[in-house]
């Protein structure tokens, strides 16, 4: 009763041998391309690496905002003072400038309390002040370049010009209010 094991096994492969039908493979093939068209289906290979790219920003950011540590801002009790810093001007190089300093601000100041304000002339009074405040600022400005710079020539000449522009400022102030009062008294009496 002993076989050889490797007998059996030839004799199993003749009896599955047997040839299959004619065409048989010409007919799978095209019941495959029915099911399956090669050529039929648009890839979407190119969508499915765009919304996972999409999905890993989105996770990245997530994480990103999840720990990051918020601003922390805090609030003093008590107002922020801030200290001025000292600047020299004209009066601190010599008492000549420090008069000619005290001319053109005396005169600036006088000529500021002299003027009126009311709602015809608001407007024009609002355009020379932000143009006053404006020299202000320049003149602080070139202050402080006399405090860093030691005084020469060049500063303590732009402090002067500029303290001429104001004061000229406000006479050209005084003579557009005084054409305005004029105009409007002449308007007045051709409407009565």
């Amino acid at each position: 009763m002993a076989q050889d094991i490797r007998d059996l096994f030839k004799k199993d492969n003749e009896n599955f041998r047997e040839k299959m039908s004619e065409g048989h493979d010409l007919r799978f093939l095209n019941k495959l391309d029915k099911k399956l068209p090669e050529h039929g289906k648009p890839s979407w290979s190119w969508l499915q690496i765009a919304a996972s790219l999409v999905l890993l920003l989105g996770f990245s950011f997530g994480v990103y905002k999840y720990f990051e540590k918020p601003m922390e801002v805090q609030v003093a009790d008590t107002p922020i003072e801030f200290e001025e810093i000292p600047t020299k001007s004209l009066r601190d190089i010599s008492p000549d400038l420090k008069k000619v300093e005290d001319y053109y601000l005396a005169n600036i100041n006088l000529e500021l309390s002299k003027v009126k304000l009311t709602p015809d002339n608001k407007e024009l009074i609002n355009g020379y002040m932000s143009q006053l405040e404006a020299l202000n600022k320049e003149y602080k400005r070139i202050s402080l370049e006399l405090t860093n710079s030691g005084p020469n020539e060049l500063t303590v000449n732009a402090l002067i010009t500029n303290l001429k522009f104001r004061l000229n400022l406000m006479y050209r102030l005084k003579e557009q209010l005084q054409t305005l009062q004029t105009t409007d008294s002449i308007n007045k009496r051709t409407n009565v």
